[in-house]
C-alpha cells in the first residue's frame, strides 16, 4: 500500500509542476499585456464619455500636476522663441500663467482624456478646450447648404469641412517596469507627445502623466 501511494505521488508530481509552470507563464503574459488592455479600455470609455470607467483608469491628481508642468513648459518655450526683447513678453507671460489653470481644468476630464488619446493634446491657446474626436460621443455637425449661385464651390467647401483629420501615428511600449507610454505624431517632422500610464499594484495601470515636450 505504501509503495502504491508513493508511486501515485511520484506520478502526480510532474503534472503539478506542469500546472505551476503554465500558471506562471499565464500570469507573466497577462502582466505584460495588462497596460495594453488598460489603454484599450480607457480609450473606449473616454470616447463614450463613460466617466465612471474613466475614473478607474486615470489618476486625475497626478494627471493634473503633469498637465500643469507640461503646459507651463510649453508656454515658456513659446515665449522664449518669440520674446527676443519684445516689451510685451512680460504681459504675454502673465496671460500665459493665467491660462494654465483653466486649461488644466478642461483637460483633466473625460473629454480631455479622450482628446489626449486621439492625438489632440493641449496647445496652450487662450480659451482652449479639448476638441471632440471624430465619432467620439458627439454627432458630427451637418454641413451648411451651399450658397445660391455658388453650388460648385459650396459643395467643395462642404466636402473639405466634412473630411475628418488624419489619425496620428502611434507607438506604445514599456519605458520601465512600472511605466508605459503611448507616443503620438501626426507626421514626419511634427512635434510628438506621449500619454504615460503608471502601474498600481501588479496588474492595474492608470493614466498619470503626459509629455508635451518631446
Amino acid at each position: 500500500m505504501a509503495v502504491s501511494t508513493r508511486t501515485k505521488r511520484s506520478a502526480a508530481r510532474p503534472l503539478i509542476v506542469t500546472l505551476i509552470v503554465i500558471a506562471v507563464i499565464a500570469a507573466l503574459g497577462f502582466g505584460y499585456a495588462s497596460p495594453y488592455m488598460a489603454l484599450n479600455n480607457l480609450k473606449r470609455a473616454a470616447d463614450a464619455r463613460d466617466a465612471q470607467t474613466v475614473n478607474e483608469y486615470v489618476d486625475f491628481p497626478a494627471l493634473r500636476e503633469s498637465l500643469k508642468q507640461q503646459v507651463t513648459g510649453l508656454l515658456t518655450r513659446r515665449l522664449d522663441a518669440h520674446g527676443n526683447g519684445n516689451p510685451f513678453a512680460a504681459i504675454g507671460a502673465m496671460i500665459g500663467v493665467a491660462l494654465i489653470g483653466p486649461l488644466v481644468d478642461a483637460y483633466a476630464t473625460p473629454d480631455g482624456v479622450a482628446a489626449l488619446l486621439n492625438g489632440m493634446p493641449p496647445r496652450g491657446d487662450p480659451g482652449e478646450r479639448p476638441p471632440v474626436p471624430p465619432g467620439a460621443g458627439a454627432p458630427a455637425p451637418e454641413p451648411a447648404p451651399p450658397a445660391a449661385g455658388n453650388t460648385a464651390n459650396g459643395t467643395a467647401n462642404s466636402e473639405n469641412n466634412a473630411a475628418p483629420p488624419q489619425p496620428p501615428q502611434t507607438t506604445a511600449g514599456y519605458r520601465s517596469l512600472n511605466e508605459f507610454a503611448v507616443n503620438y505624431q501626426h507626421g514626419a517632422g511634427d512635434a510628438r507627445y506621449s500619454a504615460i500610464l503608471r502601474r498600481e499594484g501588479l496588474f492595474t495601470w492608470k493614466l498619470a502623466a503626459v509629455n508635451l515636450n518631446e
